[in-house]
């Protein structure tokens, strides 16, 4: 292996982890990391020290309690995840930047596309996920998927500080599984709420979509 990308090993499963979390739980990302460095438990790279700030500990802890209950309903898990489109997907290829952010402006350009298009992976596969999961009555797997995800980030932190090589490859392995998540979602969803068009109960036949029949049957005499 290139000894050059062995250095430079730590930065980029730090860059990929704070892509792929932010794509699940940014908040929890930033108010992880962020009181993690403010105790001296691990170091940052010097574009992301302001995530140590205390108002930036505070206001991304607050923004975690809010996302962590959101995030366990069934439905307004899916209304928080379209809302956080828009805040996610940018915010981990700014995290992912800001990791090489003293390696120059290509490495940094690179950095940013790359995490961006990590962290808009990871939101889809988890959006489209939840939104299959929702189709179930019961809400108890609305909490077991939520909390898995909980630990699934903070254990992804950990790994990704403590063993970068081992995080990079099982990143990989999520990526494809990402992949096949939408493709099955998509299936899913769309057999769902195609039924749900096709008719009513007690309008004809909801399978095939036909109006009901119209048709009375004859007298008898």
């Amino acid at each position: 292996m290139n000894p050059t990308w062995i250095a430079h090993l730590p930065d980029i499963a730090m860059a990929a982890a704070l892509a792929w979390g932010a794509g699940l739980r940014l908040y929890l990302v930033v108010f992880a990391l962020g009181l993690a460095a403010s105790q001296g438990w691990i170091g940052l790279p010097d574009h992301l020290t302001l995530l140590s700030h205390p108002v930036v500990i505070g206001a991304a802890g607050f923004m975690a309690l809010m996302e962590l209950f959101a995030d366990k309903l069934p439905w307004l898990d899916s209304i928080w995840d379209v809302m956080q489109t828009f805040i996610r997907i940018p915010a981990g290829a700014a995290l992912a930047g800001a990791v090489f952010g003293d390696s120059g402006a290509a490495m940094t350009a690179a950095a940013a596309l790359l995490g961006g298009s990590l962290t808009a992976t990871t939101h889809f596969a988890k959006a489209g996920t939840r939104a299959m999961v929702n189709t179930s009555p019961e809400p108890v797997s609305n909490v077991l998927v939520s909390s898995a995800e909980d630990g699934a980030v903070l254990g992804g932190l950990w790994l990704a500080l403590a063993n970068p090589l081992v995080f990079l490859v099982l990143l990989a392995l999520f990526v494809i599984g990402a992949v096949i998540a939408l493709w099955i979602s998509w299936r899913v969803l769309k057999r769902v709420f195609g039924r749900r068009r096709r008719g009513t109960p007690g309008s004809g036949d909801p399978g095939d979509g036909s109006p009901p029949s119209t048709s009375a049957a004859p007298l008898r005499r």
